[in-house]
């Protein structure tokens, strides 16, 4: 239940099957960056079981006011404690970023049934929680990282993109629910935010973490996305990966294609295991009675 605390693994193989289901399109607020959960579970019923149900709930709450809240739920009943926070893309409303979290919490839902951690993050918000505590915790791990194809070396453009990612990179900061930051030069544009948790020096060296990433990796591309644990930065040119999500539910069906091909990867790898082990105790068995 729960009763140790290992460290939080994200399903990094699954975020990059699941991302390139998606073609870099207009971005929808619900559309699915990455997800998973961690390794250990709760049983059903069980303290942590109501304090995790409690803590989704008091996500879809505050975002009817909020952009960024962050919780502790202190050990009751032999359970440990419970952290989580959630925050919407800064350019979100109430309404928008109310529906997105609700969205990411039923989703996080279905993907990580029984885990004592996970984490969403969709188009326009995160959601996380864990039972070991990751708030206020500077993490530069990469969750995701993809490149648009490469347009030619232009001495200009680059210029320009480089332009745009310093220009966020120097205005970064965390602030009340995580400093958002938008720069653009002609047809380039540029989206980066920390998580709310980090202090301004911690959000300062995320983001140019991922920014010298975006430039070093991804060249000469049309658009880059770097998504680190607490902080992601992307660029686009001409528009073709535009960052500016529209408040819509476009993508809900393709959404659910997703998780339900998810669901079934998970289950076919449970089925695969389970036929394995009968084959080999029917091959002792078999080995026994001669």
């Amino acid at each position: 239940m729960c009763r140790t605390k290992p460290p939080f693994f994200l399903l990094i193989f699954l975020t990059t099957a699941l991302s390139t289901l998606f073609a870099p399109s207009e971005s929808s607020t619900e559309t699915f960056v990455f997800g998973g959960c961690s390794q250990l579970k709760y049983s059903p019923g069980s303290p942590y079981e109501s304090g995790v149900n409690s803590l989704l709930t008091s996500f879809v709450n505050s975002a009817m006011f909020s952009t960024f809240n962050k919780y502790t739920i202190p050990a009751t009943g032999g359970a440990p404690n419970l952290y989580g926070l959630f925050q919407c893309r800064g350019d979100l409303g109430n309404d928008a970023c109310s529906r997105c979290v609700a969205r990411a919490v039923s989703q996080l839902g279905t993907l990580c049934t029984d885990s004592c951690g996970g984490a969403l993050q969709l188009e326009g918000c995160l959601v996380k929680y864990d039972n070991t505590s990751f708030l206020g915790v500077e993490d530069k791990t990469v969750v995701v990282k993809k490149c648009g194809p490469a347009v030619g070396y232009d001495s200009d453009a680059m210029s320009r993109r480089d332009g745009v990612l310093d220009y966020m990179s120097a205005n970064s900061g965390a602030g009340a629910g995580g400093l958002y930051r938008v720069g653009g030069s002609g047809n380039i544009q540029g989206v980066a935010q920390c998580v709310g948790d980090l202090s301004q020096s911690e959000c300062q060296d995320c983001l140019s973490d991922a920014i010298q990433r975006l430039k070093t990796d991804c060249g000469p591309a049309s658009w880059g996305d770097v998504y680190l644990a607490k902080c992601y930065a992307r660029f686009s040119e001409g528009g073709s990966h535009s960052h500016g999500g529209k408040d819509d539910n476009s993508n809900d069906d393709e959404i659910e294609k997703t998780l339900a091909i998810l669901i079934g990867l998970i289950a076919g790898v449970g089925l695969l295991i389970v036929f394995l082990s009968f084959l080999r105790k029917l091959c002792e068995s078999d080995k026994g009675g001669k």
